[in-house]
C-alpha cells in the first residue's frame, strides 16, 4: 500500500498510485498545470482551475500570485472577475530548463 503526506502546494500527494489505480505523481508541477490552465482559458475562475488541476482552490491562490510575482503571469480586472494573461518568452525557472520560454512549455502542453 502506498503512503500519503499532505504536500506544500495543497493536494494529497501518494508515493505510487491512489486507491482507485490512477497515478498520483507528474512529470509537470502544479504550477505548470495551473500556468496551462489558465492559458486554455484565461477567464476562468480560480475554483474551476483547482478542480480541473486537483488541488486546492487555497493552493491555485498561492501559484498564481507566486505566477504573477515572478513575472510570467498579469492579472486584468474585468468586473468582479479577473482575466489572466500569460508573458510569453520569460525563461523558465530552473537551471536545466531555463535554456527555454515559458511558451516552448504551453506549445509542448497544448501538442503545438
Amino acid at each position: 500500500m502506498s503512503t500519503s503526506s499532505s504536500d506544500h502546494e495543497g493536494q494529497l500527494s501518494h508515493s505510487s498510485t491512489s486507491e482507485k489505480g490512477r497515478a498520483t505523481w507528474t512529470f509537470l508541477t502544479n504550477h505548470a498545470h495551473v500556468l496551462a490552465v489558465i492559458h486554455a482559458d484565461p477567464e476562468k475562475v480560480l475554483r474551476e482551475v483547482a478542480v480541473e488541476v486537483g488541488i486546492t482552490e487555497r493552493a491555485v491562490q498561492r501559484i498564481v500570485q507566486d505566477l504573477e510575482e515572478e513575472g510570467f503571469i498579469e492579472r486584468e480586472r474585468v468586473g468582479r472577475q479577473n482575466r489572466y494573461h500569460i508573458i510569453e518568452g520569460r525563461p523558465l525557472r530552473h537551471p536545466i530548463e531555463a535554456h527555454r520560454k515559458v511558451d516552448d512549455l504551453l506549445n509542448l502542453i497544448r501538442g503545438k
